[in-house]
């Protein structure tokens, strides 16, 4: 297959990369600075503005690109995570549009943060009122954009991010108090981290790609999500640290502002649509997803 891929260079992206040229599928990855790359012989890394007519047929495009959640969260970094999303989508559907044949899926990037937070509710597909926080605001738009596909007959598939566990993301900061023996939970430890080790991710993305019955939202995370408490103690538990140290929830907002909620908040997301179409997870259970990471 040709597949068409944005974010390529990133996280996600380069593992993704890995895993479809390995099984001989041709990859081409868009991106702003296409010269800082090199060509192989299934990989070519092109601009978005790079004629359309000059590619082989597209069977499969993947939207993966936006600024990093990460940083303070002021108005200029909240604008650069909402319009890198909308306007990427946007470019893509724009080039899907001028394909004479149109690719026979698209998937595009979305996050559980759709969901908004609590502590006590359940959260699954079938869940479709988003969230009333940023995050959720964003996430919205991002799919109601990506949603343009399906008017161009392609079958569209929103796939929903929890907290991504390897060896880049959100992993190497959570680890850090741990391993600085400084871990433990945050505030009182009770919400809830959604998590799903990269190798399920590229497994899901996969999964949702070749099955052709597959559409709208899905929950990339494991089936057993942890308290932050709980969390916490079993990464201090992996990387042979003490579990004691305990960060106020005031103290972590004052230190990163808004973004706190991705550490301070925290909602409960089951893969529910995963799981009924019977996709089996390389790593279900926290402890050997993260035992697995360390020996990375």
């Amino acid at each position: 297959m040709n597949i068409m891929i944005t974010g390529g260079t990133g996280f996600v992206g380069k593992n993704l990369t890995q895993a479809l040229t390995e099984k001989g599928h041709i990859v081409y990855i868009l991106t702003r600075s296409p010269e800082k790359y090199t060509n192989t012989s299934h990989t070519a890394f092109i601009g978005y503005d790079h004629p359309i007519e000059d590619l082989r047929r597209i069977h499969a495009v993947i939207n993966l690109a936006g600024d990093s959640l990460f940083g303070y969260w002021t108005k200029k970094k909240k604008k650069a995570i909402r319009t890198s999303r909308i306007e990427t989508t946007q470019k893509v559907i724009r080039m899907m549009k001028q394909m004479d044949r149109k690719p026979d899926v698209f998937i595009s990037g979305s996050a559980v943060g759709f969901y908004g937070t609590s502590e006590d509710l359940i959260f699954t597909e079938q869940t479709v009122k988003p969230g009333d926080d940023f995050l959720a605001d964003v996430v919205a738009d991002w799919e109601q954009t990506a949603k343009q596909a399906e008017q161009l007959g392609i079958r569209t598939v929103f796939t929903r991010f929890g907290v991504i566990l390897g060896q880049e993301g959100a992993l190497p900061l959570m680890k850090l108090p741990v391993k600085m023996f400084a871990g433990g939970r945050v505030g009182n430890g009770e919400q809830w981290v959604s998590w799903v080790h990269v190798e399920d991710v590229v497994g899901l993305i996969q999964f949702c790609m070749f099955n052709e019955h597959i559409n709208g939202p899905v929950n990339l995370t494991a089936p057993n999500p942890k308290r932050n408490k709980d969390f916490t103690r079993i990464l201090a538990d992996v990387l042979n640290r003490p579990f004691w140290l305990p960060a106020p929830a005031l103290m972590v907002r004052t230190a990163i502002g808004e973004m706190s909620l991705l550490i301070a908040k925290g909602q409960y997301v089951l893969p529910e649509k995963a799981q009924e179409y019977r996709y089996s997870f390389s790593f279900p259970y926290l402890k050997e997803a993260l035992k697995q990471t360390e020996r990375q």
